[in-house]
């Protein structure tokens, strides 16, 4: 079954994402003089809407066809966490296996200072529902414990891991740097929950702006207009591998354009016998409110 994970979007918020003010608010101006590569960075609370299609298909059987959507729902700050909401239902089509429709649902929650992730997930396939996977996570010096529902016991893991609002900040920094890869653990709670992944990003240079909207002006229109079409972004391309050490395969490979504020356009997802692309229909970002005291989002 085809789903997106929720890593990315978490990049998508990965696809960083309520449905509120139709008109972007621009960004907080820092300090005068302030170092743009030090500025707190604030992800903004928005509801993006992605449509799906088949970007390219490879392999001995083929995908003919696909179509499908992806909605993501984020709010939050540094000092109530991070709440995402993220449907992505996709149809595939092919002469051997005919047609096959796959809804996955998830609602995650993640501590503002990175330490605590709570997630349910629920999917189902040609409208056959599997089991939720429910469960949370907290990281602490180094050490990843991992709790599911109807596990007795917790499930550990060396080595310090990110969850997703955490990792597209660290994909941000990494980008305002100037650095050109960034190699982390993540975890996400995918799958059946049990997952640690390495991932590998490729930041590319900065987009420049006037001559890539015009290249692009039939895709993505909602982060054409606006204060959005303003805010600093660079393409990205993000490979997700199984835990472990040695020469791997990917398990899928996520390219975006990832903004500074966490919003991401230009999807495509690499399953490796086929690739979805996403484009965005929908932008919904939530007018900046003035953060808690010593509190930014």
């Amino acid at each position: 079954m085809v789903h997106l994970p929720r890593g990315v979007f978490a990049a998508l918020l990965l696809l960083a994402g309520p449905a509120v003010a139709a008109t972007p608010a621009a960004p907080p101006e820092s300090p005068a003089g302030a170092d743009k590569a030090t500025a707190p960075i604030v992800l903004a609370n928005h509801r993006a809407v992605y449509d799906l299609s088949l970007a390219s298909s490879t392999g001995t059987r083929p995908v003919e066809g696909a179509r499908g959507r992806i909605v993501l729902d984020f709010r939050g700050d540094a000092c109530r966490g991070y709440t995402m909401q993220t449907r992505q239902v996709t149809e595939l089509t092919s002469g051997e296996s005919g047609t096959r429709l796959s809804d996955l649902r998830s609602t995650t929650f993640e501590g503002g200072d990175g330490k605590e992730f709570r997630f349910n997930t629920t999917t189902s396939s040609d409208n056959q529902k599997a089991a939720p996977v429910e469960g949370s996570a907290t990281t602490d010096d180094g050490k990843l414990t991992i709790r599911l529902k109807g596990t007795p016991k917790p499930i550990t893991a060396t080595g310090p891991a990110l969850f997703p609002s955490a990792h597209m900040k660290r994909l941000i920094e990494a980008a305002r740097a100037g650095q050109t890869t960034v190699s982390v653990k993540v975890y996400d709670g995918s799958d059946d929950g049990r997952k640690v992944y390495d991932t590998f990003a490729v930041i590319g240079q900065e987009a420049s702006g006037s001559a890539e909207a015009a290249a692009k002006a039939d895709q993505d229109k909602p982060l054409q207009t606006g204060s959005i079409a303003g805010v600093r972004r660079w393409p990205v391309k993000l490979t997700y591998y199984t835990d472990g050490a040695g020469e791997r395969t990917p398990i899928y490979t996520l390219a975006f354009d990832l903004y500074e504020n966490g919003v991401s356009g230009r999807i495509k997802l690499d399953y490796g016998e086929f690739v979805l692309a996403g484009t965005m229909t929908t932008l919904d970002l939530e007018a900046d409110k003035a953060p808690e005291k010593g509190c930014a989002r």
